[in-house]
Parts: C-alpha cells; sequence; structure tokens
C-alpha cells in the first residue's frame, strides 16, 4: 500500500493526489452544510419579513438584505484576505483547510439565500392563503406548504450553490488553504507542471458534471412526487 501511495502521477504522488482531493471535499461539504443552514435561515427572514409577508418586518428585510448584498458584492479573493483577523479569532490560524471554512461560510451563505429566497417566492400566494384559513401558525407553514412545495427548486439552487463552492474552494489553495487549488497552484504552475494543471481542471470538470447531474436528478424526483 506504501508503495502504491507513493506512485508518482506527473510528477506528483497519489498519496498527494489524495490528500488534496480529500480536502476539497471537506472544504466544500462543512461549507455546504453550515452555508445551507445560514442560507435558509436568511431566505426564509427576507420570504417572511418582506412587504406583504407573514411577518412583515421592514427594518429585519433591510438589513438581512443590505448584508447579503454587501457580501455577495465582494470578490471571494479579496473576501479570504479581508475577513482574515475574523478567521484567526474563530480557528486560530489562516492557514490550512479548516481555517479556509470561515471564509468559504461567509461566502456561500448570501449566495445560497437568495437562491433559496428565489425558490420560496415561487410558491403561489393561494397556498399561503389557505394555509393561514386553516389556522396554521407560522411554523407549521414553513415546514408543510413553503419548504415541501418548493423543495425541488431549492435543490436545484443548491447544486448551483454547491458547483460555485466548489470553484471558491479551488481559490482558497492560494492563502494555503489546500484542495484541488492549491494542488494546481503548488505543483502545477509553479513548477511548470503543465500535464498536472490539466489533470486538475479535468478532475473538476468531472465533479462538476457530476454534482449538476445528481441535482437535476434529484429536484426531477421531487418535482414529480408533489
Amino acid at each position: 500500500m506504501e508503495a502504491l501511495l507513493q506512485t508518482k502521477i506527473f510528477k506528483v504522488s497519489l498519496e498527494r493526489l489524495l490528500l488534496n482531493g480529500g480536502q476539497t471535499l471537506y472544504m466544500v461539504g462543512w461549507s455546504l452544510l453550515f452555508g445551507t443552514v445560514l442560507g435558509a435561515a436568511m431566505a426564509l427572514a427576507l420570504v417572511l419579513c418582506r412587504k406583504g409577508g407573514l411577518a412583515e418586518n421592514r427594518a429585519v428585510y433591510t438589513v438581512v438584505s443590505v448584508y447579503i448584498n454587501i457580501v455577495r458584492s465582494i470578490p471571494f479573493v479579496i473576501l479570504l484576505v479581508a475577513i482574515m483577523p475574523l478567521t484567526r479569532a474563530v480557528v486560530g490560524t489562516t492557514i490550512g483547510s479548516t481555517a479556509a471554512l470561515v471564509p468559504l461560510i461567509v461566502y456561500i451563505s448570501p449566495y445560497l439565500a437568495r437562491l433559496i429566497e428565489n425558490s420560496l417566492l415561487e410558491i403561489s400566494s393561494g397556498i399561503l392563503e389557505a394555509a393561514q384559513a386553516m389556522g396554521a401558525t407560522t411554523p407549521q407553514i414553513i415546514r408543510y406548504f413553503l419548504i415541501p412545495e418548493t423543495l425541488g427548486s431549492i435543490v436545484l439552487g443548491l447544486t448551483t450553490g454547491t458547483v460555485g463552492l466548489l470553484g471558491a474552494s479551488a481559490m482558497a489553495g492560494y492563502v494555503g488553504g489546500g484542495g484541488v487549488g492549491d494542488l494546481a497552484l503548488t505543483y502545477g504552475y509553479e513548477k511548470m507542471n503543465t500535464p498536472l494543471m490539466v489533470l486538475t481542471v479535468i478532475i473538476l470538470v468531472v465533479l462538476v458534471q457530476l454534482l449538476q447531474l445528481a441535482g437535476n436528478t434529484l429536484s426531477r424526483r421531487l418535482r414529480e412526487h408533489r
């Protein structure tokens, strides 16, 4: 096994390739999990607190909307550097895959919030009015009407967000975040190893295709079972 791990592929050991690939999955997985939770919370706040919403509150709506717009207007590489003090305060360092989670979550959660918001707004107002007429509370409307009726669309939005997150995780390698981006920069670009750079591009393309296929399939099945 040790000998197999030391096998060279385009001048890089298989062990290194697996390590960087694992780091990318680690960053994307945890960032997507926490980003989805935060994004869904912000999306619900936008939908419920907007004018004419179930819990109309212009102050909350404005604060959340402005925050989302501000974060989304900052390119990820700049955001990565700008919030380094926050990253250091949260995880104690700005280097490594775990440190990269902080800017990735801050970056992806507003993006997912807008995607989820758009999905939630697709639901017919008549359905919500009917739910209110039956005496359903706001939490019940969210659980039994809003989310189930829009889940297929939400899955497509999360798929789009995951693809964007994959690209951001690659950029995290620029500041020592590890992953496929670090592999391409450190062992590909800096060492003029063009075949390795091509390999990383192929890996990313394949991952995106698989993610999109999985998202489309799941979304279609959810829509069929509505």
